[in-house]
């Protein structure tokens, strides 16, 4: 079940950088070193999951900022105008 939690964390951490990155707005908000917790509605295992971790790594002094997901888009293809040569 660790590896599910890792993988889907993974992706979300993944997807979180995107969103900072492309919403500068949004990242200012967060306190300069906070501790993110990535929380994901309606999906209670993996949020403790990610609490227990985010609680293990916390420095003392550091905020602590909780950041809930509605969800992911479904994933599609970034290529671009791909071409097939059949041998």
């Amino acid at each position: 079940m660790m590896d599910i939690l890792e993988t889907k964390h993974g992706i979300l951490v993944t997807e979180f950088d995107r969103y900072v990155v492309e919403h500068p707005e949004f990242a200012e908000k967060i306190p300069r070193n906070a501790q993110i917790v990535l929380q994901v509605e309606g999906d209670e295992e993996y949020n403790k999951w990610s609490r227990q971790i985010a609680e293990k790594q916390i420095e003392p002094g550091q905020a602590v900022v909780y950041v809930k997901i509605k969800g992911l888009k479904p994933a599609k293809s970034r290529l671009l105008n791909p071409e097939l040569a059949v041998a």
